[in-house]
């Protein structure tokens, strides 16, 4: 893509510049499955690994499939065009629908083992364990996820943990794909900041609302997010934001401590990724996220603490 084919880019509506010097692609390591080793110093270097077409595209698409046929039950596609497209009907105002991972064997399959789980024993060096809560993000037009790092919604388990970001379609750029922030992992102050705070523990010798809420109660922003504002936050912590024009049958896995948000989705489809987390198995795990009915961040998650 040439900077004159290149879309106009935004992030939580802020424009996004495709300057080189602030914005670049990620590398594609894909090979490096072969070289376990530098698979590893390429994660500890850069925060990521970029693996293209690992996945296999047909379950992919029988998962999708299931999802759109939900989505369309629920009006928030037009069935009009062919489901499989997830054209958005004019009210669509989706987000978040972890529900569509239920009953989708083929979704489960892709997620949870072959190509998957292969991948991350050669990253981890070891048996591999993953969360039980699977993230489904059916974002509509006009839609994104604001900056944050994964560590403050899971970090009562092991740290050595990571977020594996499968597309469900091909998501070009103006889809609204997944942004990383270049090196971010590496920056001590936010990671003892931010990166060392839980977004479901509360102050409890302050008063005021929200204690029940995932980020209420004085510890961290509501929603648990870094910032509202990706280009500003780019600027004040420095690298650039990376990204790709992802196919189906790619995964980007990333450190729970590396800066991510998303593009807005300036298409008129529904964007159907997922988010899903791995660990060695032998490393303890957080509690909210395993079990047939994770308690992730319901009331029985919340803890006190004196702020």
């Amino acid at each position: 893509m040439t900077a004159t084919t290149m879309p106009r880019l935004t992030a939580m509506k802020k424009e996004i510049s495709t300057a080189p010097d602030v914005f670049g692609y990620l590398n594609d390591c894909t090979s490096l499955l072969d070289k376990p080793a530098q698979l590893r110093e390429f994660m500890a270097n850069e925060g990521y690994v970029y693996l293209k077409g690992i996945l296999d595209k047909t379950k992919l698409t029988e998962a999708r499939l299931t999802m759109a046929e939900r989505l369309a039950a629920k009006g928030q596609i037009d069935t009009n065009y062919p489901l499989l497209d997830c054209i958005a009907s004019p009210t669509a105002n989706v987000q978040f629908m972890p529900d569509l991972s239920k009953d989708n064997q083929a979704l489960m399959e892709v997620l949870y083992d072959g190509a998957m789980i292969g991948a991350f024993e050669k990253l981890l060096q070891h048996d591999v364990r993953h969360y039980d809560f699977t993230w489904v993000r059916a974002v509509a037009p006009k839609r994104g996820t604001p900056p944050h790092m994964d560590i403050v919604y899971m970090g009562r388990g092991t740290k050595k943990l990571y977020t594996a970001w499968t597309p469900l379609s091909d998501i070009p750029l103006e889809m609204g794909g997944l942004l990383v922030l270049e090196r971010s992992h590496t920056h001590d102050r936010l990671n003892q900041g931010y990166g060392s705070k839980d977004v479901d523990e509360f102050c409890e010798n302050k008063v005021g609302e929200g204690y029940t809420k995932m980020g209420g109660g004085g510890n961290i922003s509501d929603g648990g997010w870094l910032s509202k504002d990706p280009a500003k936050l780019r600027k004040a912590l420095g690298g650039r934001w990376l990204s790709a024009n992802y196919e189906l049958g790619d995964v980007l896995i990333f450190s729970v401590f590396t800066v991510h948000t998303s593009l807005d989705n300036a298409s008129n489809k529904i964007r159907l990724s997922t988010d899903t987390r791995y660990q060695r198995a032998d490393e303890p795990i957080d509690e909210r996220w395993i079990g047939d009915e994770p308690i992730g961040h319901g009331s029985a998650g919340k803890r006190g603490k004196i702020c």
